[in-house]
């Protein structure tokens, strides 16, 4: 068996820390995970902590280069290991998240961090710094609103999509969106505990608001409204393209190889210059071909189940 087309992805890639707005900040990478930085009047919230506390450190560097404010917030957009196992680095810092996401946590937290750092080594440099699980010490439901000083910044469990929990920062007045990995943008949608037939209700909230910039999960900072719209409409193009595709093959009786085999067919065409396409196709196809049978909860993923079913998959070649 070959490894995870994400085993032998190794190299190291440029980070932008891109001003938005006043005191508004897009931490980008080249298609790897970002994080948002939002400077109020006498303290910072940090949005989604980086995979480890050593990658954490560079997101706190670029804040100290611009402000000595301290960190008090950290959102987390969602449970994901690559998005919260940083958050010990942010001392002092109250780690907020959804209900549903620290529900999340506590049902597959430690198994997603064993199968993520098995599928992705490279998003995990500092691994070791890790003290275990990222636990929120204030949880909300719906919605909650922080002022920073004069600053209103809005906290959204948005929806389901990139998972159950999903949640944006907004902040009303500047017309600045941090979405997590609800949006995407030339980069692979990750949808392995996805749900496919919410996501794309889920983006057209999002549109609702109005962002005139967006930092999505992966991906460049967009920085107009029309880039906004654009990566609204690319990553609901994907997830319904994928899930229209998977659920036909579903409707014929097809194997999960043969459904994998023609989404790949399909979908590669389209999109497949996306950064981590490969990675993410066979999770995207496990859980589509799941949902179209009618699981709604996602299975949870371990690094066993993971091994399963890239076997499986892999076998004829891709």
């Amino acid at each position: 068996m070959s490894g995870f087309a994400s085993t032998n992805d190794l190299a190291d890639k440029q980070v932008s820390f891109e001003e938005l707005g006043p005191g508004l900040y897009g931490y980008t990478a080249e298609g790897d995970p970002n994080s948002g930085v939002v400077i109020g009047d006498d303290s910072v919230l940090v949005v989604d902590a980086q995979a480890t506390p050593q990658m954490a450190a560079d997101v706190i560097a670029r804040i100290r280069a611009v402000t000595d404010k301290p960190i008090r917030h950290v959102v987390l957009s969602h449970y994901h290991a690559v998005r919260v196992l940083g958050a010990s680095a942010y001392q002092g810092a109250g780690i907020i998240a959804s209900d549903v996401t620290r529900a999340l946590i506590a049902e597959r937290g430690a198994a997603d961090m064993a199968s993520e750092i098995g599928r992705f080594p490279r998003l995990f440099r500092g691994r070791e710094s890790i003290p275990g699980l990222t636990w929120p010490q204030l949880t909300f439901h719906g919605r909650m609103t922080l002022y920073l000083g004069s600053r209103e910044v809005q906290i959204i469990h948005i929806g389901r999509s990139h998972t159950a929990g999903d949640t944006i920062v907004w902040l009303p007045q500047e017309r600045v969106c941090f979405s997590g990995d609800c949006v995407e943008y030339g980069a692979t949608p990750y949808c392995g505990d996805a749900h496919f037939s919410d996501w794309s209700a889920t983006l057209a909230a999002i549109g609702a608001l109005g962002p005139e910039r967006l930092v999505p999960g992966r991906g460049r900072s967009l920085v107009t409204a029309a880039e906004v719209r654009e990566g609204i409409a690319g990553t609901a193009a994907f997830t319904s393209d994928l899930f229209g595709r998977v659920r036909a093959g579903v409707a014929k009786g097809w194997t999960l190889k043969e459904v994998y085999d023609d989404a790949m067919a399909f979908m590669r065409p389209r999109y497949g210059q996306w950064v981590i396409f490969e990675h993410c196709m066979p999770f995207n196809v496990s859980r589509a071909y799941d949902e179209a049978k009618g699981l709604d909860h996602p299975q949870i993923w371990t690094a066993e189940r993971d091994i399963g079913m890239w076997r499986a998959l892999q076998q004829g070649g891709h």
